[in-house]
Parts: C-alpha cells; structure tokens; sequence
C-alpha cells in the first residue's frame, strides 16, 4: 500500500505538466472534443511507456535510474507552428524522424555537448518560452476568436487561477507545492462550473475503454523546415535529461558512465518513436519529480515503475482523460502563464551562469534572442530568401537556436587572434621568468 501511494504521489506530480501539452496543442490545432480526449489519453500512456524504458535498464537502452518522462514543453511552441503551416501530420513526420535521430546519434551525442553549452541551450529555452506567452495570453480571455473573448468572468477565472497558484506556491511547500499547477486548474474549473462555463458532455461521450492506435491522425507527412525543428527541440532536450541524469546519480550515490549516458539517450530516443507512430509528443526526464525524489528520501526504482504502471492504466481509460478537457480555457490560460513564466525563468537561470563569464556571450543570448523573437512576431521578414534557406528562417524558434549555435562556434570554439595573443604573452612571460 505504501508504495502504491508514493508510485501515485510521482503521478500527481507530474500529472500537470503531461496533461496541459496536449490540452494547449490540441486547443490550439483546432482538435474536436473526441480528438482532444484521445491526444490526452495516448500522452498518459506514453508517458509510463517511456518511464518503464528508462528505468528497466539492459544493454541497449534505459539508463536504470529513477526518472520518470514526460512530454517536453520544449516542443510546444514549436508543435503549434508546424500544425498551423504544415498540418498535423508534420507534426508527426517531424517528431518520427528526429527520434531516430536521437537513436542513430545517441552513441556519440556526449561528443555535441559542446555545441550545446547553457548560453546555447539557455538561449533556446528562453525563446521558446516567451513565444508561448501569446498562446496564453489568448487563453487567458477565453480563446481566439471565442464570442466573450476578454468578458470580466474570463478575466476573473484565469486570474484567480493564477492567483491561487501563487498562493499555494506561496504559502505551501513539499508536495503541495509541487502539485500547485494541478490543484489550482481542479479549483479553477470548479469555480467555471459554478459559473456556468464547464460543458461535462466529453466526459458523458467517453468510453471507459480504448484500444491505441498508429496513426491517429493520418499518414505522418515530411517537411525539412518542421523535421529541423523537431531536431533541435530533441537535442535541447537531451541535454536537459542530461542534467537530470547526473542530480540523479548524485541523490542515489550511482555513478554513470558514458555508456549509461549513451542507453539513456537511446531510451528518450524510442519513446520520441513512440511518440511520432501512435501521435503524441516527444518525451524528456521530467525534473519535477527528481525534486520528489530528494524530498521524500525513497530512491527505488520500483516506486517509479509502479507510477508508470499507473500512468499506462490511465491511458487506457479515455473517461479519465476526458475529464482534463472540460477545463475552461480562461482557467488554463491562468495556470500557463506560471507554466510558461517557469520555461522562461529556466532559461534566464541557465544563462545566469554564463551571462557574466564574458561580453561575448551577452552579444551571443542579445542577437539569438531577438532574431528568434523578431521572426516569431514578424515570419515575413524573410519571405523573399530562397525556400532552402528558408528551413532556417520560417521559424522564430529554429533561427534564434541557429544564431546561438553559429555565434557560440564563433565567439567561443573558434580560436581568436586575441586569445593566441594572450597566449603568447603569458608563454613568453614564462620563458623570460625561466
């Protein structure tokens, strides 16, 4: 019993972050009530798929620590602008290809790391954070283009659920606290309903049962310019994974090694495979849950794939799913702001570190940071380029991430006339004082 109850305590904690991307995406493309229920359910389960291949470690891939995966936020912003150019099904021929990449380079992936410093992924981070604060924004009054879009009660609920979340945020702490986000949607919805805003007919039209199925949405479709950005969304993530890999390590006193490192790349890899057959989302280690893990003091694996176990159930079950659907979107979009506000402060707390090491990496976040959110706001800016160039270019987020990488190459990895200088004068002085 004890155990079923902290395998449901890792469950909870992450339950809000797994449900909220297929609400936001789904809302966003447009999805009927019957696809939102279905793109809700089959994340759950994907979510305990990828969990039980991470933790069941054997020579291939799972790197046999206590993480628990869940959808990238990472991939939202990117997600809604490949459905909003492309459609759906380049969403899912993008997320495909860029999970065998993960797979194919997982070997050699510790050796790009250092194309992937914080001032890069920290820059990456933080763009796609601030591009998804519109996304919110537009929640917050009710949705684009809703009839009372902006009315006091959509005000009031969206800003009463953030409200209440930085309260409890406030005021709480441990477990609490970490399932602020989740408390304050179920409070925010029943206030909706009180109000008259919450339509429970999804949940009356679920069944209690489905099977998965491949290709939900259609035959995946290919387009460079979305498959590019489906890669750089996976390589910021690995190396976000990677950071929890090693807090892992540390809190269970188990040392890994390249090899591990290698297995648990190849495990994220499959569950983004997954992801793009059965038309969910890419998966990364879920942080929130190393948090649990250091609070409560229980390191096993066992607990975890307990809550995989569980999550797997619950996929399964589509009335459980459609439960998250009748969530109001003003009251979604108050809890988004706190979660996209957090995408943002972890990418100013990346680059925090770095910001200050030398001018060169202020110069490399100021230009990334604009070009990414320029293109965001103003796409046409680059219309007239030829449309090969334009893979690097249709997308705010994919030109900020290549600006960072290009001027990280430069500013940083390339030798400079001034650092082979100073080397000289600092060898010379050694000769002289020799």
């Amino acid at each position: 019993m004890g155990e079923t109850a902290l395998g449901f305590q890792h469950v909870l904690a992450m339950y809000a972050g797994a449900v909220l991307v297929p609400l936001i995406v789904g809302e966003a493309l447009g999805l009927t009530p019957e696809q939102l229920t279905y793109l809700v359910a089959i994340d759950i389960l994907l979510c305990g798929v990828a969990t039980i291949l991470q933790i069941v470690s054997n020579r291939f891939f799972g790197i046999g620590l206590p993480v628990v995966l869940g959808c990238t936020f990472t991939a939202v912003g990117p997600m809604i602008a490949i459905g909003g150019q492309y459609g759906i099904s380049a969403i899912y021929g993008a997320i495909l290809v860029s999970g065998l990449f993960v797979v194919l380079i997982s070997g050699f992936f510790g050796s790009l790391v250092r194309f992937f410093p914080p001032v890069v992924t920290g820059t990456v981070v933080t763009i796609i954070g601030i591009t998804l604060i519109p996304v919110a924004i537009n929640n917050m009054g009710g949705g684009q283009g809703a009839s009372d879009f902006g009315s006091l009660v959509n005000i009031g609920l969206s800003f009463g659920t953030l409200l209440f979340i930085v309260f409890l945020y406030r005021f709480s702490s441990g477990f609490l606290r970490a399932i602020a986000i989740l408390l304050g949607l179920v409070i925010g919805t029943i206030a909706a309903a009180f109000l008259g805003k919450v339509d429970v007919s999804p949940i009356a039209n679920a069944s209690y049962f489905h099977m998965v199925e491949p290709f939900y949405f259609g035959t995946p479709t290919f387009e460079w310019p979305a498959i590019l950005t489906m890669i750089l969304v996976a390589m910021v993530s690995l190396v976000e994974s990677t950071g929890v890999y090693f807090a892992l390590s540390d809190i269970t006193k188990k040392k890994i090694a390249e090899k591990d490192l290698a297995k648990g790349y190849r495990a994220e890899g499959l569950a983004i495979v997954l992801g793009g057959i059965f038309n969910s989302f890419p998966y990364t280690a879920f942080s929130q849950n190393v948090g649990l893990i250091q609070m409560s003091g229980v390191k096993s694996r066992k607990i975890i794939l307990i809550a995989g176990i569980m999550l797997i159930t619950l996929g399964f079950v589509p009335k459980i799913a459609a439960v998250t659907t009748i969530i109001p979107p003003s009251v979604l979009g108050g809890a988004m702001i706190a979660m996209f506000g957090m995408v943002i402060a972890q990418g100013i707390k990346m680059l925090s570190t770095v910001i200050t090491d030398s001018q060169e990496n202020s110069m490399i976040i100021a230009c990334s940071v604009g070009i990414g959110l320029g293109v965001t706001v103003v796409p046409e800016l680059f219309v007239q380029l030829p449309s090969s160039i334009q893979i690097l270019t249709s997308n705010g987020i994919v030109a900020g991430s290549v600006t960072a990488i290009v001027l990280n190459i430069l500013f940083n990895m390339l030798p400079s006339k001034k650092r082979k200088h100073t080397t000289a004068v600092v060898k010379e002085s050694a000769i002289n004082q020799g």
